[in-house]
């Protein structure tokens, strides 16, 4: 049984005209079509990748799977429940078995509580602990997450440095065990020295503890060490999902094989070929009919300015949306 099933999702924004606009007669709210109709599922214990460019709305899917916005269309199930349907109590014990890891450890922990009271506050918000309970889980997840809790449960988040900021936001998303873990970017925020240790941590949690993974970065190179499988997104919409390892060594999907070909490659003899793309990131405003990729693809065909490619199964277990298959 998948633990989570998102279907034809939709997140939209609408933008009203300025007061200009609408004396030039411009009444017709524009469009921001943030993701338009994702549909994935995860299964236990799974580590899925989500990668693309910057505004292509990945961190918008997480927050309306952690349901933290409402989404403009679709649906998302969690353990075959619809989230919209769920009760109060459902939706409680929801966020505590769905959690957030945020990208900026500085802007996510609050300035004001210690180490300690950073952890232990899902456990006071969420579960019927007493204080002997609640103190023993959140010194034990502290630990379990590479801190000393005798040194570190008296600190502040000005007191620490990134990578320790970032491992008491994983001890306060894990304190509760979660079934289900949303990584967004954790790693952008740190040095490149640390990023490893943060990964290997995440990685290695994620084996004790089996819980599933929404693992979303820039950087392919990290996807490919951490994630089983991997998405890969353009403007609101899923260009390509399969098994990592084949998606990073056959890219079907022309943006996925100019995603691909821009990873640098530690070698200084290695001359990197030109990728196949063209022209800049489009936006997500009132997106022109037909496929996202139009724009910039350099295999267009007439059939890619008006009808969209669906998400289609051309192998076992990997799927594209484009017309070339």
């Amino acid at each position: 049984m998948a633990i989570l099933e998102v279907s034809d999702l939709k997140q939209y924004f609408y933008l009203q005209p300025t007061f200009l606009g609408k004396l030039v007669g411009g009444k017709k709210p524009r469009i921001i079509k943030a993701v338009d109709g994702m549909s994935f599922s995860m299964e236990p214990g799974e580590i899925l990748g989500l990668a693309g460019e910057s505004g292509c709305g990945k961190s918008t899917c997480c927050l309306a799977i952690a349901k933290l916005r409402e989404p403009t269309g679709g649906a998302i199930r969690y353990k075959e429940r619809n989230i919209a349907e769920m009760s109060k109590e459902e939706i409680r014990n929801y966020r505590s078995e769905v959690q957030l890891i945020f990208q900026d450890p500085y802007e996510s922990l609050n300035p004001r509580y210690t180490v300690f009271d950073t952890v232990a506050e899902p456990l006071r918000a969420l579960t019927d602990k007493n204080k002997t309970e609640v103190r023993d889980r959140a010194l034990e997840t502290i630990a379990m997450a590479g801190l000393q809790p005798e040194e570190y449960k008296n600190r502040y988040p000005h007191q620490m440095s990134g990578g320790e900021r970032q491992r008491v936001g994983i001890a306060q998303a894990l304190v509760l065990e979660p079934n289900l873990v949303i990584a967004d970017e954790p790693l952008s925020m740190l040095d490149v020295s640390i990023r490893a240790g943060i990964l290997d941590l995440i990685r290695d949690l994620s084996e004790r503890m089996n819980f599933s993974c929404i693992y979303v970065s820039h950087d392919l190179s990290i996807l490919s060490n951490i994630s089983e499988r991997l998405m890969i997104m353009y403007l609101g919409r899923i260009m390509e999902l399969g098994v990592t390892k084949e998606v990073i060594s056959e890219p079907l999907h022309p943006y996925a094989q100019a995603l691909i070909a821009a990873v640098p490659i530690p070698d200084p003899a290695y001359q990197r070929p030109i990728p196949k793309i063209k022209g800049e990131v489009a936006q997500p405003i009132d997106p022109p009919p037909g496929c996202r990729f139009q724009t910039r693809c350099l295999q267009v065909m007439e059939i890619c300015h008006d009808t969209e490619p669906p998400l289609k199964e051309v192998k076992p277990g990997h799927a594209v949306a484009c017309h070339l298959y």
